[in-house]
């Protein structure tokens, strides 16, 4: 599924992929910005910019991690839930275009998703 190939994304690249999905917001929680669509959170970005937390599924999880375990880790606290938590500076660009769409997916209320399906 991942390419692994190109270069890191560096925090400010990170921001403006999540900015850029329909309706999201970016509010500072737990010390860290997260993001959030409709108030349901879907991707949080450690402090330092050193990695970036996405709701994933529990498949996609163990998937990443068994294919990659030095660029993606369980989250904590989220993690039974499928989160993963990814190192920037090993993540290559579209990987992380295609992982940050599939959060906001997996957050997003489903009218919202089928509004953007039809726009598609």
């Amino acid at each position: 599924r991942l390419s692994g190939q190109g270069y890191p994304v560096i925090p400010g690249r990170l921001r403006a992929m999540v900015m850029s999905l329909p309706e999201v917001i970016e509010r500072q929680t737990w010390g860290k910005p997260t993001f959030r669509v409709q108030n349901k959170l879907c991707v949080t970005l450690a402090p330092d910019g050193s990695s970036v937390t996405l709701k994933s599924s529990p498949e996609e999880q163990q998937a990443l991690i068994a294919a990659d375990p030095d660029t993606f880790t369980t989250a904590a606290h989220l993690g039974r839930h499928g989160w993963i938590t990814v190192l920037l500076d090993r993540a290559n660009e579209s990987d992380m275009e295609e992982l940050v769409t599939d959060a906001w997916r997996r957050a997003a209320p489903k009218g919202l998703l089928s509004e953007r399906h039809s726009q598609d």
